[in-house]
């Protein structure tokens, strides 16, 4: 069956931001200022900052502060924190972050209300110590190293979790770095990737030894009012086609899924697109991963700050209210719903994407 696959020079969309910030401390890093010179080199101003606090000029409009925030992108160094791995179930073994932050517009955005201040894409310049920290994680996670079902994939590690790190690539080079560290590691290890971006040339070519997943982040294409700033799911999933072609097990990540009238019917056809799109794909290794739509009291306020002129439903009476591990509070679809959800997916998947392995729903 033919790709899908548009001219990637004609339709690959490529963050612009307005401004870039470099800190001190990144500066010392040899990738940090490979950063800078990638975006000098595309004609962004690139500004050194003579310390490591990155701010913008006070905005009494916090849409304007939003807007400005969004068209910044900062080169700091990773804090500690974030040099101490932690499980992100369902999804992986550990979280490993390359940035923080994302140029989409989303107006489900999962980041919403997790991220403190404005939202700033931060990519941080200290990737030789992200790299060193991750051997002291293998076997160790509870997600796939235990898992009877999973355990094939060896020790997983999620690099989207707080970010859409192909979104960045053009300016970082990080998602590259990391792959070709993954496939040069000796050991029973996966690097898993998501994005709603299709620009994955400058992954093609390299020797990732199949140790990488990437996985398109698709809703049907009449959801697309949600998810601004983003490539068309077509694109998407052509570009997820390349992947595959180029050796690299590849998932789809349907999330958020949407209980709105007709969804049946448009998540029928997202299906029908992606099994079109990786039709006659020679050993395909195909994922699905099944989320449904949820928020929390906090990320409603911020989205509603960010998108008031979204119609995406966050009733919280129409929902099920749930606890989280932490004690806060999400609302999730109420159990019926849920359950016609779930009952379909797992039917429809079978039937239409027969290749695609079910890791979880949630």
């Amino acid at each position: 069956m033919a790709s899908l696959a548009p001219s990637p020079a004609r339709t690959a969309r490529l963050w612009r931001p307005k401004r870039v910030l470099i800190t001190a401390a990144a500066r010392e890093w040899a990738h940090g200022r490979a950063m800078a010179e990638r975006c000098a080199g595309l004609g962004i101003e690139v500004t050194e900052l003579s310390g490591n606090q990155v701010r913008l000029p006070k905005q009494e409009d916090e849409r304007k502060a939003y807007a400005e925030a969004k068209r910044t992108l900062a080169i700091v160094t990773a804090p500690s924190s974030k040099l101490k791995l932690q499980p992100i179930a369902p999804s992986a073994d550990w979280r490993v972050d390359l940035a923080e932050g994302c140029p989409a517009h989303c107006s489900y955005c999962y980041l919403a209300g997790s991220l403190g201040g404005p939202p700033i894409t931060r990519a941080y310049a200290n990737l030789p110590e992200i790299l060193a920290v991750l051997p002291g994680y293998l076997g160790q996670g509870r997600i796939t190293s235990r898992s009877k079902a999973r355990s094939h994939e060896g020790t997983t590690f999620e690099a989207s979790c707080y970010t859409d790190p192909l979104a960045l690539e053009h300016l970082t080079g990080s998602l590259s770095a990391l792959i070709e560290h993954f496939g040069q590691w000796d050991a029973p290890v996966q690097l898993r990737f998501t994005s709603k971006f299709a620009a994955v040339e400058p992954m093609l070519g390299l020797e990732h030894g199949g140790r990488t997943r990437m996985r398109a982040s698709v809703n049907p294409p009449a959801y697309a009012r949600f998810e601004g700033g983003t490539d068309r799911v077509a694109e998407r999933l052509a570009a997820l086609r390349r992947m595959a072609d180029a050796g690299y097990p590849v998932g789809l990540t349907v999330a958020p899924i949407i209980a709105a009238a007709g969804w049946q019917e448009a998540y029928g056809d997202l299906l029908d697109q992606a099994a079109a799109a990786l039709g006659g794909v020679a050993n395909l290794d195909l994922t699905a991963e099944l989320i449904t739509h949820r928020f929390t009291p906090g990320s409603r306020e911020v989205l509603r700050s960010w998108y008031p002129g979204s119609d995406l439903e966050m009733e919280p009476e129409l929902r099920a209210e749930k606890r989280t591990k932490f004690g806060s509070t999400k609302f999730v679809y109420p159990p019926e719903v849920m359950a016609e959800l779930k009952g379909w997916f797992f039917t429809e998947v079978e039937r239409r994407l027969p290749a695609a392995r079910i890791l979880y729903w949630t």
